[in-house]
């Protein structure tokens, strides 16, 4: 008992470098978000792919690194405020009504109340409280018209929307990608900043987007459970034999190779509460971080946002 004292006396008197606790209090918002993520079993991945395309985006279109780097953080945490949403609406298979919409519209706001007080709040708070403004006026939730929405809003939005239409949702199948560029470049000017949607619509067309679409981490594929359809998750430090669960049957599903491919095959057995948790991938989380900041301090990205609009 003495030793660990010791020991724990010595690591709370160790200097904390103030880079490391922006890092550390960047990835407890992220790790927030992932769990408001693993409420909903249909929409695994989404804000991985949502930072990835942001991320790719943001290049195409020539921003400085600081801005790529908050803008990548930001599609991550995009989401934040749907914590406030029923899981009765994030579920529903049907169509919505007019007040089940409504509540879902509050969720920009939520995230902005969410975020409210945080040390680093300002770095992502354009990217949870206005990525549904629209460059018409027609978004919410303060109709914005394109002159007033920030870069990082714009970017975002175009990345979410992309995603919503492609990939699986409790109350539809993925829509085919050719029909959702379609309805981007339907859109383009309209619902989406006219710059960057045309910079998406190129990088779709030089087939730069696949590597992201139908994944949940980099390389690693989405995959869905066979006797219900929603999306069963596999994380970074899964390999082949680990035991999965689905979060709407409660099946058991065993990670497998089948045909060089990761699969998920039915063990016929029910999956057992400690696998029904949802557990923060960590790893990815980390990594995320470590990728959008790795060669510019932290401190240069909170001084760098600009929210220039392009």
């Amino acid at each position: 008992m003495l030793q660990w004292l010791q020991k724990f006396e010595k690591k709370r008197t160790l200097p904390v470098q103030p880079e490391q606790v922006n890092k550390d209090l960047l990835a407890s918002l992220m790790i927030m978000a992932w769990f408001v993520e693993a409420k909903d079993p249909y929409t695994g991945g989404h804000l991985w792919r949502v930072s990835r395309y942001a991320n790719l985006l943001c290049r195409a279109g020539g921003l400085p690194e600081a801005d790529i780097a908050r803008i990548t953080l930001g599609g991550f945490l995009h989401d934040l405020g749907k914590v406030a949403i029923p899981d009765s609406i994030l579920n529903k298979r049907g169509k919505l009504d007019e007040n089940e919409f409504a509540i879902i519209k509050t969720h920009p706001e939520a995230g902005g109340r969410l975020l409210a007080g945080h040390p680093l709040r300002h770095i992502v708070a354009a990217a949870v409280e206005l990525h549904h403004e629209r460059p018409d006026g027609g978004g919410y939730p303060y109709g914005l018209n394109a002159s007033m929405i920030p870069i990082d809003a714009a970017i975002i939005g175009i990345c979410d929307a992309f995603d919503a239409m492609t990939s699986l949702r409790s109350y539809r199948s993925p829509m085919p990608v050719e029909k959702a560029l379609n309805i981007m470049r339907e859109e383009c000017g309209k619902q989406f900043n006219q710059f960057w949607c045309e910079q998406f619509l190129a990088l779709a067309e030089q087939n730069l987007l696949n590597d992201i679409m139908g994944h949940s981490d980099n390389g690693i594929p989405l995959h869905t459970c066979p006797l219900c359809g929603p999306t069963v998750l596999q994380q970074r430090d899964n390999k082949p034999g680990d035991l999965l669960a689905c979060s709407v049957c409660y099946s058991e599903m065993e990670l497998c190779t089948e045909h060089g491919y990761l699969t998920v095959k039915p063990t016929g057995n029910k999956a057992s509460a400690a696998q029904l948790q949802p557990k923060a991938d960590n790893l990815l989380i980390k990594q995320l971080i470590e990728e959008s900041i790795g060669h510019i301090p932290l401190e240069q990205v909170i001084q760098f946002s600009s929210h220039k609009n392009q």
